[in-house]
C-alpha cells in the first residue's frame, strides 16, 4: 500500500455505524412526522369545536325565536296578568283555576283557558308541536274529608286532566295535548309560608317537539 492510499477497512469511521448526520436528519424527521400529526389533531378539535359553537348559537337563536313567536301568540293573556311566561313555560296560579283541594273548573278558570285555545292552537299546529299540561301543589298532607284523593299527586293529576279536558272541549285538538302530573315536586318557591304555598298549586302548560314515531306508528 503506498503513502496515498487509505485504508478504509481500518479507519473506524467506517466500521458499520450510521454517520452523524443521517441520524441526526432521521431524527428530524421523525420530529417534523409527530409535528405534524399534532398539527393535524390541533386543526380538527379546533374545527370541531367550531362547529359545536356554532350549532349551540344556532340553538339559542332557534329557542330565542321560539319563545318570541309564543310570546307573540299569547300577548293578550298575558297581558291580562293572569297568565305567566317562563322559559317557554304557560303558567296559572291554582287560585284561578280551582277552589281549595278541589279538581272542579271555576267559571272564571274555565273562561281563561278558552282565551288560550286561539293563540295555542295557532302556535301549535305552525310549529308541528304538542301541549303538556302539568299539575303541581304545595307540600301540605291532603286533608280531603271525602275521599277523593289519595295524595297531592293524585289532586294534580285530576287538575291536569280537567284542564287538558277544558282545553279539548273548547277546540284544541286531542291529539295536541296530554296530561301530566308532579305533586308536590318542581316547587318554583317556599312551601314554608302562605304566599310560597300559593305560588306552588299552579299549572303550567309547555308545548314541546312530538316524539318521533316509527313506519308502525310506535315511538321510535
Amino acid at each position: 500500500m503506498g503513502p496515498g492510499d487509505f485504508d478504509f477497512e481500518s479507519d473506524p469511521s467506517h466500521d458499520g455505524a450510521m454517520p452523524v448526520w443521517a441520524a441526526f436528519g432521521d431524527l428530524m424527521a421523525g420530529a417534523l412526522g409527530a409535528f405534524a400529526l399534532i398539527l393535524v389533531c390541533a386543526i380538527g378539535m379546533q374545527m370541531d369545536l367550531s362547529e359545536r359553537l356554532a350549532s349551540e348559537a344556532g340553538e339559542r337563536t332557534r329557542q330565542a325565536q321560539r319563545l318570541q313567536t309564543l310570546e307573540q301568540a299569547l300577548a293578550d293573556p298575558l297581558a291580562g296578568g293572569r297568565v305567566t311566561l317562563t322559559d317557554g313555560r304557560i303558567g296559572i296560579s291554582g287560585s284561578v283555576l280551582f277552589a281549595f283541594n278541589s279538581d272542579e273548573l271555576q267559571p272564571e278558570g274555565r273562561e281563561l283557558l278558552q282565551t288560550l285555545v286561539g293563540p295555542l292552537n295557532t302556535y301549535l299546529r305552525e310549529r308541528g308541536e304538542i301541549l303538556m299540561v302539568s299539575g303541581f301543589t304545595d307540600d301540605r298532607p291532603m286533608r280531603d274529608t271525602h275521599g277523593r284523593y289519595v295524595d297531592n299527586w293524585e289532586l294534580s293529576a285530576k287538575r291536569a286532566l280537567t284542564v287538558t279536558r277544558a282545553l279539548i272541549d273548547a277546540g284544541l285538538p286531542s291529539s295536541d295535548v296530554f296530561a301530566a302530573a308532579f305533586g308536590a315536586e318542581q316547587a318554583v318557591a317556599s312551601n314554608a309560608d302562605a304566599a310560597g304555598r300559593a305560588r306552588n298549586r299552579r299549572v303550567e302548560m309547555a308545548p314541546m317537539a312530538r316524539v318521533p314515531r316509527t313506519a308502525s306508528g310506535d315511538p321510535g
